[in-house]
């Protein structure tokens, strides 16, 4: 299969500036970039960073830019409001947490790692108003959808720096295609203003051909929210900030419709196999293996086979028929971060301490009920709880008990 059919079936496709598609499958060096707006990237950066992985396989040269210089303006593009500037201790902090997930995200291919601030630190505003300002046309600027809709009617303004956004980016097309031969910008569908902003450049001052091949925003079909770190909710690639646990159950709860285009998008797996598991998901739903098939291969991409299997074992704990004696003790650890832990003693204490009832009158009436269960099993008197057990309450309330 070539690059074009491969992104094409896989959803990858939005704008390009080449001429014909199939013109992608000619390797060339292209870069992509992450501004360090945050210590992580999330799941919305992760599905271009996927598409990058099939450039890659298929002979293409990656140049994978942190934006230290683009990251001390912020990308305006989407916003409503002028951003916050960030500290420039917490922008570097955010720069290599960026790139240790380049390492992970890509590891095993063969890429370079840049940071756009190590061209920009020592260019003075004369010099960048005379390189780069001198070719770029304001109206074209001023048309931006962005720029329309913070200084039109009930808009809230915007600021010279971030109105110069795109020529940074610009530039940075502009200065790898010098330096490293980069002719391809690879990006989300919302980057297409600024990436136009390089190739324009790159044609101006060197007479030369660039390009810019973007791929679709991810928007849950439920929702219509896109996957981003700036929507609620938003599901993170570091385990501090989005538990290898959470993330996993972020995966399996995705509906049927998403899922199937999910996995197209955030598994390496090839078309025989995802459509094979498409038509064994739509045979028989209720086994869920379409979900728990993508989130398996995207929580051991992001976080390591090791944190994918204890994931798998928590939650065929707390879901499953899996016995608590089959956990380690790493497992556990993974388990006592989602739920509330207590010590051994009375199930009514132990109700109560957790905040799974709110008096022992309350736990009582709970286990008589027959809704409180003691490692699997019901229970409809009152009885010590040993360590390491799972107490649960109906079908989501849960404590372990160490």
């Amino acid at each position: 299969m070539t690059l074009a059919e491969e992104l094409t079936w896989r959803g990858f496709v939005n704008q390009t500036t080449l001429p014909d598609i199939a013109d992608i499958n000619e390797p060339r060096t292209f870069y992509w970039g992450v501004d360090p707006s945050a210590d992580s990237m999330t799941i919305g950066n992760l599905a271009p960073a996927m598409m990058i992985r099939h450039f890659m396989q298929h002979g293409h040269k990656a140049i994978l830019l942190v934006g230290g210089a683009t990251g001390m303006i912020g990308d305006p593009d989407g916003k409503k409001q002028e951003r916050n500037l960030k500290a420039l201790d917490e922008i570097a902090k955010n720069k290599q947490a960026i790139a240790q997930q380049y390492e992970t995200i890509f590891a095993g291919q063969q890429f370079d790692i840049v940071d756009n601030y190590d061209w920009f630190k020592d260019m003075n505003y004369l010099d960048f108003l005379r390189e780069v300002g001198k070719h770029v046309s304001m109206t074209s600027m001023l048309d931006r959808d962005f720029v329309q809709n913070r200084i039109g009617e009930g808009g809230e303004g915007i600021s010279y720096a971030e109105f110069s956004y795109s020529l940074i980016q610009g530039y940075d097309f502009l200065h790898l295609f010098r330096e490293k031969g980069a002719t391809l910008q690879v990006a989300g569908a919302d980057q297409w203003g600024n990436s136009i902003s390089g190739v324009q450049l790159i044609r101006r001052l060197e007479s030369s051909e660039a390009h810019v091949f973007t791929a679709p925003l991810v928007v849950n079909k439920q929702t219509g929210v896109k996957f981003g770190k700036s929507e609620g909710g938003a599901i993170w690639l570091n385990p501090e900030k989005t538990s290898p646990y959470k993330f996993y159950q972020f995966w399996l709860n995705t509906d049927d419709e998403t899922a199937v285009d999910l996995i197209k998008i955030y598994t390496l797996l090839d078309k025989d196999m995802v459509q094979e598991i498409i038509a064994n998901h739509q045979q028989n739903p209720g086994a869920r293996l379409l979900q728990k098939t993508l989130a398996r291969e995207v929580t051991e991409l992001v976080h390591g086979r090791e944190r994918r299997e204890s994931v798998e074992k928590v939650t065929g704990l707390l879901f499953g028929s899996l016995n608590i004696e089959e956990l380690s003790s790493d497992d556990l650890d993974e388990l006592a971060n989602e739920i509330p832990v207590c010590v051994p003693g009375d199930i009514t204490e132990v109700l109560v301490t957790s905040g799974l009832a709110s008096s022992n009158g309350e736990a009582r009436r709970l286990i008589a009920s027959g809704a409180v269960s003691l490692n699997g099993s019901k229970i409809s008197e009152p009885v010590r709880v040993e360590a390491p057990s799972l107490v649960k309450k109906g079908k989501n309330g849960f404590v372990l008990v160490r």
